[in-house]
């Protein structure tokens, strides 16, 4: 998932991507919003879970930043855990706060419109669709 998140383009900076892959310690507790910290100009993706039939990640996005629109053929969970955060699904803006979640249907136009610093869950969900 994680490679095909593209950075919205910025016009007097490089806005990057950086992605922690290696996944959490199993069997031990985490403050979900801590596993990730905030990077300047950047958005940040860490994986939780990957796993064939889907995985979650955390993602962060420093002030201005945003993913470009896509699709993707799988659903998606996306939920703000701190901060809010445009997510536009086929041209329909939905303003989420923290503890809101919405679901990004598969084959749905979407992308994150910059609103603040916020950080998300991202749960992509592949089984279902053989």
């Amino acid at each position: 998932m994680a490679t095909k998140l593209k950075p919205l383009k910025g016009s007097a900076k490089e806005q990057k991507i950086k992605v922690q892959s290696s996944e959490l310690a199993k069997s031990k507790s985490h403050i979900v919003v801590e596993i990730i910290e905030y990077v300047t100009n950047s958005v940040v993706c860490k994986t939780i879970i990957k796993k064939s039939t889907g995985n979650i990640s955390v993602m962060s996005f420093d002030s201005g930043e945003g993913l470009t629109e896509k699709t993707s053929p799988f659903d998606t969970f996306a939920q703000i855990i701190e901060g809010k955060a445009n997510i536009v699904i086929d041209k329909v803006s939905h303003l989420l706060q923290t503890g809101m979640g919405i679901v990004i249907p598969a084959h749905s136009s979407n992308y994150i419109k910059p609103n603040g610093r916020f950080k998300m869950i991202l749960t992509l969900i592949k089984s279902g669709y053989e």
